[in-house]
């Protein structure tokens, strides 16, 4: 009994070591000069999008598309899920636009107008012609119906401050300040998903992985596994970065002048 005791300790200790030093093996892609204050990514037609001097803009080749506001302020935040309607957040103005392909104007959502009170601190394209709206008056996650005109709360109040937030069209997820991460789906199931590593930056893959920065150093992280939780070190040439995206395999590192994107292959 004492031996596999012993046998077991061994292998539990070793799964940790492999766990802790373990490295997520990428390759350099493609790499471009780029004046922008932030990248955004890309879509899967292969347009880049980034913002410079609040100019929100969609780049090919020589292909260009801009869009700019300056009535409504700062752009807060963008959603390209859906690169045939694109949404753009103005936070100090309380509203939403979403744009066309071409960057046109498709409608613009003022919630200071709406007959039930919306003040929104988070918001994504959902599926249905639905957005995900955290109301801060209430503290809940609720969807919007921008052709109907129509909000529905489906959460409890959240009991923490939002520290990250990243939604898909099915899925609303949060991390706390106390790094507690966390899902509602499109019904209102409310699941927790564990808690996540310290970061500085941090990008969600689904319910298991994400990919997160701290200290100019990346990591992936998968949680799927029933008796331990991997955290992958992720090799890139860049010694600093201010911004990473992931999609469809390609890991973008965003600097001052430069994008630099990787082939990655998550497990």
């Amino acid at each position: 009994m004492r031996k596999i005791l012993f046998l077991f300790f061994i292998a539990c200790s070793f799964s940790t070591i492999l766990s802790q030093n373990q490295k997520l093996n990428i390759t350099s892609v493609s790499y471009f000069k780029i004046d922008a204050d932030d990248f955004l990514g890309y879509d899967s037609f292969g347009y880049s999008y980034q913002i410079k001097n609040n100019v929100f803009s969609k780049t090919k080749g020589t292909e260009v598309f801009e869009y700019k506001n300056v009535s409504l302020g700062n752009i807060t935040k963008v959603d390209l899920q859906n690169p045939l309607k694109i949404l753009l957040h103005y936070d100090d103005f309380n509203t939403v636009l979403l744009l066309d392909n071409q960057l046109n104007k498709i409608t613009e959502i003022n919630f200071s107008q709406n007959t039930t009170p919306i003040l929104v601190t988070a918001i994504g394209m959902s599926a249905q012609n639905q957005l995900w709206v955290y109301n801060t008056l209430n503290q809940q996650i609720g969807l919007f119906d921008y052709l109907k005109n129509e909000y529905k709360i489906i959460s409890t109040p959240l009991t923490e401050i939002i520290k990250y937030y990243q939604t898909d069209f099915n899925t609303f997820y949060w991390i706390d300040k106390n790094n507690n991460w966390f899902s509602c789906d499109i019904f209102g199931k409310t699941s927790a998903l564990g808690k996540v590593s310290d970061f500085d930056l941090i990008e969600i893959i689904n319910p298991h992985q994400y990919i997160f920065s701290k200290g100019n150093f990346l990591y992936f992280t998968n949680t799927s596994s029933t008796n331990s939780v991997t955290a992958s070190e992720i090799e890139i040439l860049q010694k600093s970065f201010d911004k990473f995206c992931y999609k469809d395999q390609i890991l973008s590192i965003f600097t001052a002048k430069e994008i630099t994107n990787y082939k990655i292959v998550i497990p």
